[in-house]
């Protein structure tokens, strides 16, 4: 019987560390099969804050197939076929129904996901039915369900998250330590995560929240980071509208004025 592990994810993106981590699954003799389980949408996190799964799901078909173990670790579109919002326990269930007679199913998952188990639909089957393979995330403890999973101390150590990926390449930052070189162009190919975006999603935000504070800071940074001193502006002078003894707006504005005076000394400095 095929042992299939299971590594269940949004993958938004797929990064170096997701891929390591299958690797050395595969290196510890855990299973025969790596599946990286794409999800169209996790109940647990906001739709809006995900790429469209298609591109998620080729992504993870490029950083698979660029592997060291391209025939042993791919990416599964089960999810996609089953209904919404997609459960791990309905996934698992559905597996074993159809599939259970030629394979036995196991899940690779980080510590930081155990201590969420008891908000999982189900999760006493999904703890009595299927071992649970358990890497460390640094700050995250195994905690409660430390005796029924299997910790696998030697895997490798994340230091970073696709929540940092995203950050980096919305701030025109280079993510290429995190990424695979194929990935990162397919993101560059398809305008994922670009500075442009970050701008038009906090715009929307703004405006249906136009007296929060920090959300102007936020747009603010942002222009910042692009040198659009007066957009920057405005969003610190509103900010600080809504909140005066914002401590890092005033900051913001004092060092956008001291750049304008610098640049435009015709006008500031006359």
């Amino acid at each position: 019987m095929k042992r299939m592990m299971l590594y269940f994810g949004s993958f938004n993106p797929i990064h170096r560390g997701h891929v390591a981590l299958a690797e050395y699954a595969v290196e510890q003799g855990l299973c025969d099969e790596l599946a990286l389980v794409v999800s169209p949408q996790n109940p647990l996190k906001e739709a809006d804050a995900q790429a469209p799964e298609l591109d998620r799901f080729e992504m993870a078909e490029i950083a698979c197939a660029h592997s060291k173990y391209p025939d042993r670790i791919k990416p599964s579109v089960v999810e996609f076929l089953l209904p919404r919002p997609s459960y791990t326990v309905d996934t698992l269930r559905y597996l074993s129904e159809n599939h259970g007679r030629e394979m036995s199913f196991s899940i690779l998952m980080g510590s930081d996901l155990v201590g969420q188990l008891d908000r999982w639909k189900e999760y006493e089957t999904i703890l009595d039915n299927y071992p649970l393979f358990v890497y460390p995330r640094r700050g995250a403890e195994v905690g409660r369900f430390r005796d029924r999973v299997t910790l696998l101390e030697g895997a490798p150590l994340q230091d970073y998250s696709s929540t940092d990926v995203r950050e980096a390449l919305e701030n025109g930052e280079d993510a290429s330590r995190m990424l695979q070189p194929e990935v990162a162009e397919y993101i560059r190919r398809k305008g994922l995560w670009t500075p442009e975006s970050r701008l038009q999603r906090l715009t929307v935000r703004i405006e249906a929240e136009p007296a929060n504070a920090a959300l102007h800071i936020e747009r603010g940074k942002l222009h910042y980071r692009r040198a659009s001193w007066g957009d920057a502006l405005n969003d610190f002078n509103r900010a600080l509208e809504i909140d005066a003894a914002n401590c890092e707006a005033r900051q913001y504005v004092e060092m956008v004025q001291e750049i304008l005076a610098f640049r435009y000394k015709d006008i500031y400095n006359p």
